[in-house]
């Protein structure tokens, strides 16, 4: 158990029955005889459903503690994906509600950080912005205009708009939060996101 005033972003906390994952905390300070109070977003890991509740700063939370594994992407059926744990060889199948808009962009043999809590997965760690081929879009164009766009299809099938001088073949960062091109992906220089 911890108090409210501790909660930082990324724990795993459980209320009201339910397991939640902290995603912001904001703690204001209370005047005179008023107490502050610690405003927190959290996400349902089962269900995604965000809530954001009003807790005082000494309200006693339970925080869980979550295991992680680093699997490997096998396939994809249906909206469920397939994992394997590269140690035991233990195949496991994950929902796509749990791996959210990333889902589209596993590929055979990536390795993903998966966090249980009692043996059931709640959540995958994977990065806010990720790479993928442009499959389908119109021959690349030079524009005097900077904020020209069109449309592309990737290859996973998620249509998204792109500059005018994006060639269909080349490798895009997409930013996963919002769905939007972000920059062309250089092969020749590695870049953290």
């Amino acid at each position: 158990m911890l108090v409210a005033s501790e909660l930082k972003a990324g724990m795993v906390l459980r209320m009201e029955g339910e397991i939640y994952r902290v995603l912001e905390v904001e703690s204001r300070a209370g005047a005179a005889k008023l107490g502050g109070v610690v405003k927190a977003k959290l996400s349902n890991v089962r269900s995604g459903r965000v809530w954001e509740p009003h807790l005082r700063p000494q309200e006693r939370v339970e925080e869980l503690q979550v295991e992680r594994q680093l699997l490997e992407f096998l396939f994809r059926q249906g909206s469920t994906c397939t994992f394997m744990n590269p140690y035991t060889y233990e195949q496991i199948e994950i929902s796509g509600e749990i791996l959210g808009p990333a889902e589209q962009f596993l590929q055979s043999g990536m390795e993903v950080p998966v966090e249980f809590f009692e043996g059931v997965p709640i959540s995958a760690v994977l990065p806010d912005i990720m790479e993928a081929r442009i499959a389908d879009t119109a021959p690349a164009t030079r524009s005097q205009q900077d904020s020209a766009w069109k449309e592309a299809r990737l290859d996973n099938g998620l249509a998204i708009r792109v500059p005018l001088f994006i060639a269909p073949g080349e490798i895009v960062r997409v930013n996963l939060r919002t769905g939007q091109y972000v920059e062309r992906a250089h092969p020749d220089r590695k870049r953290i996101a």
